[in-house]
């Protein structure tokens, strides 16, 4: 293919961008002239450089490759952008973790008030980095895997209506793989029907084209009673599967999103969590210490086969840039306004449903069918909550702010959420706007 593209990816120094780079160089509906990595943190992007230089030369690429913190040579005359930026890296990852904990309600990176801190914290940056590719790049398009996605889908939504961004989230792939693993289903034959907001949602259906039936009854009782198999997962993600079992066990009309115990059963994870450990810990400790440990073999010429292979995160994302690229109207689980795809949720929604993908972009597909009143209700108390915290970012509205973290569905009253506001506050400094 002749149509080699430029490629920026933005937080270049994540541990994902192995992944994501080897999945690029060897798609077969995707080529790439030029590779370049983007972060404002130079030490990481210089670390995550010597990995891609080595994956470069060690397969004999013939791709041109920069690194930068200089957002001009980053995006300029670049065709996609890739962005799984985190703002505030893994240290106030910890701290969204551990200070909810604290009080006694889930700490985690995007669901409850630890996503919330972090939704405040990328709001600020995203809208940043975006301001940037407008003004470098305003053709590029933007595919973007920073969370929390629906709070900043909605900045970018108020900020930037012009802006070319499909926003993706690639766990409900992960949902689909382990289910079909463990059941002895092929994945590819799925026509799967999701609808919710971003980790916050559930399956409808998923109709098997080579079998000609709706699998979800087959799938719910196989769950409830013989759970999915956890045994190549890590213990934290085993949990979320066993969790989701209780919730199937309790709710059995749909497939859940993992995401929904710290919503349905926050008290149930409260309870499994290390408030010392968590998961922040274990990445910094996994993910991270494997980019030293990467660096510091190809620097001793110990490098022989790196432990870094194409991810079905890199997959996901590359896959919806090949459906541009081609006009293949693929379709894919997408973050998007609703604007009557949920029939009966407010239409200013930002919502994940199954969408196809082509030259234009993004073309989300209509239910046509109203969702329980359960998961509605759900929803728009969460959908509330989400556009009350936007328009504190906005406004530098303390006030919003605490409507917001008292709305959230993990806090169990006002109390906490103005003593975990304010301890978010003092925690995240210049990373927040000045609230008042």
């Amino acid at each position: 293919m002749s149509n080699k593209q430029i490629i920026t990816i933005a937080g270049g120094g994540s541990g994902y961008t192995p992944g994501i780079v080897l999945t690029l160089l060897n798609h077969e509906d995707f080529a790439v002239k030029e590779l370049r990595l983007y972060d404002d943190d130079p030490i990481k992007n210089e670390k995550m450089g010597i990995i891609i230089d080595h994956i470069l030369e060690k397969g004999h690429y013939e791709v041109e490759f920069k690194r930068t913190e200089d957002p001009e040579e980053a995006f300029t005359g670049a065709d996609f952008i890739f962005s799984q930026i985190r703002v505030g890296k893994m240290e106030m990852r910890e701290k969204d973790e551990k200070i909810p904990l604290k009080h006694g309600i889930v700490g985690q990176e995007t669901c409850g008030l630890g996503g919330f801190s972090y939704g405040m914290r990328s709001m600020k940056g995203f809208l940043e980095l975006v301001g940037h590719i407008q003004e470098y790049a305003p053709e590029a398009w933007i595919l973007n895997y920073t969370n929390p996605e629906t709070i900043v889908a909605e900045a970018i939504r108020r900020e930037y209506p012009q802006a070319k961004i499909i926003n993706a989230c690639d766990m409900t792939i992960g949902i689909e793989e382990i289910i079909a693993d463990s059941f002895g289903f092929d994945r590819s034959n799925w026509l799967p029907v999701y609808y919710g907001l971003n980790h916050f949602g559930w399956y409808d259906s998923i109709y098997d084209v080579s079998l000609g039936r709706d699998l979800m009854p087959e799938i719910l009782e196989k769950i409830k009673t013989i759970g999915v198999d956890v045994s190549k997962e890590e213990a934290s993600w085993a949990q979320t599967y066993e969790n989701m079992q209780v919730i199937i066990e309790h709710f059995p009309t749909h497939i859940p999103n993992n995401y929904l115990e710290y919503y349905l059963y926050p008290n149930l994870v409260v309870e499994q969590t290390d408030p010392a450990y968590t998961r922040a810990n274990q990445i910094m400790e996994g993910r991270l210490q494997k980019i030293e440990d990467t660096v510091a073999q190809i620097k001793n010429n110990e490098a022989t086969d790196l432990e870094y292979e194409s991810s079905g995160h890199g997959q996901y994302i590359v896959d919806i840039a090949a459906s541009i690229l081609h006009n293949k109207n693929d379709r894919f689980m997408l973050i998007v306004p609703n604007k009557g795809a949920i029939p009966n949720l407010r239409a200013d929604a930002v919502v994940e449903v199954p969408s196809y993908v082509n030259a234009r972009g993004v073309e989300p597909i209509s239910l046509r069918f109203d969702i329980p009143d359960f998961h509605k209700g759900l929803m728009e108390a969460q959908v509330a909550s989400e556009k009350l915290l936007v328009d504190a970012f906005f406004e530098n509205s303390y006030q919003k702010a605490l409507e917001a973290f008292t709305l959230n569905q993990t806090v169990p009253n006002a109390t906490v959420a103005q003593k975990v506001l304010d301890d978010f506050i003092e925690a995240n400094g210049d990373y927040w706007p000045e609230l008042s």
